[in-house]
């Protein structure tokens, strides 16, 4: 026999699962459990003939339960002929229980009802219900919603809703029954609890504690709740009522940031974030009232303040500024807002639109004291997010300025975007608590330690500190950055300069741009537990700190210019949204993150996307970033930004040759640059930068050919930036005439090391068809010897004829390396005058080596002989024994 069970105490949602659990499963028996809420007895009461239900005392006496569907609960009472372990099947909307029996099969999802998790299955399985059923459903998804306006409510609770009104639901019944009249019971309990009530304030929350006396008490508490919510208006509510046997706790929330599930848990109880329930035995009333005061900050998340929305570096204006210089700030930085302050005292708001308005009129030269919103208008850093949207609601401003509680200055401020910020979606578990493991698993510890040094010394000077940008990113991707660039809202230089007075070290400061470099001494990492001397090779030798500033641009393509800002406005001015996320490393805050343009989502999509359209208009060199940063993260760009890069091609026409070089220098030190040439050659941008500029097969083949030969470090070179730089330039010009390799050069003002290098290589590839020819090595010493190795690997690697790549590389490997036995010394003792000749003999001594002819000293010193009696020269006596000629 299978049986449908719900738990004691029941309300609409409880009940309406038995219900629908039913008509998925005709088959088993829908029992009522002993309990249930008084409304809900008598709705069954008045319409129980039309519903399928069955008491516990009228089932079978001989019926043996060997199979059980549990409806929106998970613990299983106990029937008559019930065996000693059913099996078991769950259905709840509410959080898997720890002490859930691991046998059940448990099915389930956090949604606002579990009448929803059933009876949204109804239209696929074509199952059609009379209104009595369509409204006892319907009651259950209400009731467990807040008529749809709990937070744990979900679309898929609203269209279950939408499909049982189709079904003919009757709406003036489900009010009937959710506003149920209290008996006089529950009147008498209610007004007991009515006058106990107190109130409590937790992080600017209002939480009601209630508590009574009634041992008598038989009904439902939960409704009592519901209408003490409705009074009071809490964050969130407590009852507990003392009962015959027990204490009997009710608890509704209506915030994120108060889990009643979990204080109900604290005492044994269940339920879910915004309603739960628990008993409480042998405790006195007094002390489960004490005892949940003292749990509950435990449980209470603090709400929003100010200080988390506000934006630093606020910008404000004189009363006597004119329109036109509050229209060129508008432009040049983008804020909707100015406050304007006299002193130190606000005495109002100037909007673009208010500025605007003026401009219409052709009032460039007034005041601004005459069109901003007049007003002392604020709010302080920990003032609350309802309190700050009061205000914003009352006075009908749309940024409100953030005065210092202490001094009263204006130290910030907040807009209508920051409080919108807040419906962002919260994850699970908190991007703090996300993070701190990847920061302690990312970073050595000796940085972590230092990090977490700095982050305190900042608080105290009231200062804001950020990781910012791409250490954040790889963090978040999982490679390893050990790179300390640190963003501060406010004085950088000041918290740089007080770091060394600590630590030690010295601090490069440029008080222009607001930044410092501070420089580490040898043994700087010991204090933070640097260990072994290979672990302080890999830590940082300097930490850069910047102040947090924005950028405006006074023309397409031309550079920006910078002025002060905060931490928003800092990563607004950043190239991608992937680049703009921030992890805050103040004590108070240390490990969030901060991601207000989506560049989480974009890292998890794995895209590249701009900030906003006119992006690659202000900076055209972001367009080889973009590849650069696609390429390197194996991530695409998404379609509207490629879009928006291919529109902005041309405009590199309007950038030096130096940016777009030390772009496409950074290009070649990634790992595989060969795919980020590729990809500028498909989007134009190689061809835009010079018409001669192509990347081919032929190309992609000698990029990977080049990158296997300085990985196996066959030649002997240093491998350092401008190996690589010069090598990849070579490839890229080799096949060029030299009136094209000339006209890339000035375009990309490329470096006179690296022009005269690129001379040599092509002088070079007008020779190699020689080393075809030539077999002899003196001659393919004769021929390579005026070159770099460098300029050789070029030629080696761009080479086709197998004879050429050999010819090179035996020079290179053996043939290079070959050297005389005799010097010009040896020569002088011979008697010879000092002149050209000596080299000329040693040469012939070098090249008669290189072919095999001779091979040791003594055959030299005969060779030497040789060629001087046919040069006419006597060899000078002097004890030596003559050598015979070779």
């Amino acid at each position: 026999m299978q049986v449908i069970l719900t738990h004691e105490n029941a309300d609409f949602d409880a009940i309406a699962s038995l219900l629908a659990a039913k008509r998925l499963n005709p088959a088993a028996t829908p029992v009522l459990p002993r309990k249930v809420n008084r409304n809900v007895r008598h709705f069954v009461t008045l319409y129980w003939d039309a519903l399928p239900f069955t008491q516990p005392e009228d089932l079978p006496r001989r019926g043996r339960i060997d199979r059980v569907i549990l409806v929106d609960t998970q613990g299983l009472t106990t029937l008559r002929g019930m065996c000693r372990n059913p099996q078991v099947q769950v259905i709840d909307h509410h959080p898997l229980a720890d002490d859930t029996d691991p046998t059940w099969s448990v099915e389930g999802d956090p949604i606002g009802a579990t009448t929803t998790l059933l009876a949204e299955r109804f239209p696929e399985h074509g199952i059609r219900l009379t209104p009595i059923e369509a409204t006892l459903l319907l009651l259950g998804i209400y009731e467990d919603t807040g008529s749809l306006t709990y937070g744990a409510t979900t679309a898929r609770d609203v269209r279950c809703a939408a499909w049982l009104l189709d079904q003919r639901a009757d709406l003036g019944l489900m009010v009937r029954f959710l506003h149920h009249p209290l008996s006089a019971e529950q009147r008498a309990l209610f007004l007991q609890l009515q006058d106990a009530a107190e109130i409590h304030q937790f992080d600017g929350q209002s939480v009601v504690v209630a508590i009574a006396f009634a041992p008598d008490y038989v009904e439902e508490i939960s409704t009592l709740a519901h209408k003490l919510r409705d009074l009071f208006e809490p964050e969130a509510l407590f009852l507990l009522v003392q009962l015959d046997q027990h204490i009997q706790m009710v608890a509704r929330s209506t915030t994120d940031t108060i889990d009643v599930g979990r204080v109900a848990a604290h005492f044994g109880g269940g339920g879910h974030d915004r309603a739960a329930a628990a008993i409480i035995r042998d405790k006195e009333l007094s002390a489960a009232r004490a005892e949940l005061l003292e749990t509950l900050p435990r449980f209470i998340r603090p709400l929003a303040t100010v200080a988390q929305l506000m934006s630093h570096g606020v910008e404000m204006l004189p009363p006597d500024a004119t329109i036109n210089q509050a229209h060129e700030r508008v432009l040049r930085l983008g804020y909707e807002g100015y406050p304007v302050v006299d002193g130190d005292r606000i005495i109002g708001l100037l909007t673009r639109r208010d500025i605007d308005h003026a401009l219409q009129h052709k009032l460039g030269n007034a005041l601004v004291e005459r069109f901003m919103s007049p007003g002392d208008v604020s709010v302080g850093p920990d003032d609350s997010v309802p309190h700050l949207q009061s205000v914003m609601m009352e006075k009908g401003w749309g940024q409100i300025p953030v005065v210092s509680p202490q001094d009263g200055r204006v130290i910030g401020i907040v807009t209508r975007t920051d409080v919108i910020s807040l419906w962002q979606p919260r994850p699970d578990l908190s991007e703090r608590d996300q993070l701190l493991p990847v920061l302690e698993r990312m970073l050595p510890q000796p940085i972590l330690a230092l990090v977490r040094r700095a982050g305190h010394l900042a608080q105290e000077m009231g200062l804001r500190i950020y990781f910012v940008g791409g250490p954040v990113r790889d963090l978040l991707l999982g490679n390893a950055n050990v790179d300390l660039d640190v963003v501060v809202e406010g004085d950088a230089i000041a918290l740089s300069e007080e770091l060394v007075r600590l630590f030690g070290g010295r601090v490069r400061t440029h008080t222009r741009f607001g930044t410092a470099k501070w420089l580490l001494d040898d043994r700087f990492w010991d204090q933070f537990g640097a260990g072994e001397e290979e672990e302080c090779l890999t830590l940082p030798q300097s930490v850069d700190f910047v102040a947090a500033r924005t950028e405006f641009y006074d023309r397409p393509t031309a550079l920006p210019q910078v002025a002060k800002g905060s931490i928003k406005l800092d990563l607004h001015r950043r190239d991608f949204t992937i680049n703009t996320l921030a992890i805050r490393l103040n004590p108070d805050r240390f490990g969030q993150l901060l991601d207000y343009y989506g560049g989480r989502r974009d890292l998890q999509a794995g895209v590249i996307r701009v900030l906003h359209s006119l992006s690659f208009i202000d900076d055209p060199t972001r367009i080889l970033r973009a590849v650069r940063f696609e390429q390197r993260l194996s991530f695409r760009i998404e379609p509207r930004t490629e879009e928006l890069l291919c529109h902005s091609v041309a405009l590199l026409d309007r950038v030096t040759g130096e940016r777009i070089r030390h772009e496409l220098e950074l290009l070649l030190r990634e790992p595989k640059p060969e795919l980020g040439f590729a990809r500028l050659a498909e989007l134009g941008v190689l061809a835009q930068i010079h018409p001669a500029l192509s990347f081919d097969a032929w190309t992609e083949n000698c990029f990977v050919r080049l990158r296997d030969l300085l990985g196996a470090s066959d030649w002997g070179l240093c491998v350092d930036d401008y190996l690589i730089e010069f090598t990849h330039f070579g490839l890229l010009t080799f096949r060029m005439d030299l009136g094209e390799v000339e006209a890339v050069e000035r375009r990309l003002r490329v470096r006179r090391p690296t022009s005269e290098h690129i001379r040599l290589l092509h002088a070079l590839k007008e020779k190699l068809q020689l080393l075809s020819h030539t077999q002899a090595p003196s001659a393919v010493f004769q021929i390579l010897e005026a070159y770099p190795k460098r300029v050789l690997l070029v030629a080696y690697v761009a080479g086709e004829d197998p004879l050429v790549r050999e010819s090179i590389h035996r020079y290179v490997d053996q043939w290079a390396q070959t050297t005389t036995a005799m010097t010009g010394h040896d020569l002088r003792l011979l008697g010879l005058a000092p002149g050209p000749v000596y080299q000329e003999l040693l040469n012939e001594l070098l090249y008669a080596r290189l072919d095999g002819r001779i091979s040791t000293e003594e055959e030299e010193r005969a060779y030497l002989d040789l060629l001087l009696s046919r040069r006419g020269h006597l060899r000078r006596a002097n004890g030596n024994a003559d050598q015979g000629a070779v």
